[in-house]
């Protein structure tokens, strides 16, 4: 899949959006991708996560992976989606008390090795805390994956990172704001900080 069609997938859905925007990262942008507006759609969500399956198994082989896990809210339905195209069982993260843990009965076999799943990266963060409690939970996390990577390859989640596109996507720090966006009111789009 090129980048033009990957891009394609977010454009036909509206979910490429422009504005004033506060990441849960913390960080200020003027461009957000809601994989949520995509992946309402099955056959998007299928035709993504296959490609991004493929470069999986491209790198770590045939039954590489034993399941796969990621953080709620973003990543579940990339989750689900990559468990599928993997053909392994798939479970997710929230946060208790601010961090992640596994809930609803989920669990890892000792030693099971594990895909970590997510829609966007930025920074890393929330891939770094649901990997940690992957590996909390016995778990050995073989790779992490996303279908874009918003830093262009800069963020570091501690294991090999497998992304459909790395994009160039400008971040501010909220005391450094480009005069555009310190002149807009900031829409928090993410879901860190649910209750």
């Amino acid at each position: 899949m090129t980048e033009e069609e990957i891009l394609s997938h977010f454009r036909e859905t509206d979910a490429l959006l422009e504005g004033h925007f506060l990441l849960s990262s913390g960080l200020h942008s003027d461009r957000y991708l809601q994989c949520a507006k995509v992946l309402m759609h099955p056959d998007r969500a299928a035709s993504l996560c296959r490609a991004l399956a493929d470069k999986v198994i491209a790198a770590l082989g045939e039954n590489a992976v034993d399941i796969v896990v990621a953080p709620a809210m973003g990543g579940v339905i990339v989750g689900y989606e990559m468990a599928r195209q993997l053909g392994v069982p798939g479970i997710f993260t929230e946060r208790e008390n601010g961090v992640f843990t596994f809930r609803r009965g989920f669990s890892l076999a000792p030693g099971a090795r594990v895909i970590m799943s997510e829609d966007i990266v930025t920074t890393g963060k929330s891939s770094r805390e649901c990997i940690d409690a992957i590996r909390a939970a016995g778990g050995e996390v073989v790779g992490a994956t996303c279908l874009i990577d918003r830093s262009n390859g800069t963020a570091d989640v501690g294991v090999p990172l497998f992304s459909l596109m790395k994009m160039d996507v400008k971040t501010y720090e909220p005391d450094n704001l480009p005069p555009e966006l310190a002149a807009t009111p900031a829409v928090k789009p993410g879901s860190r900080n649910l209750k």
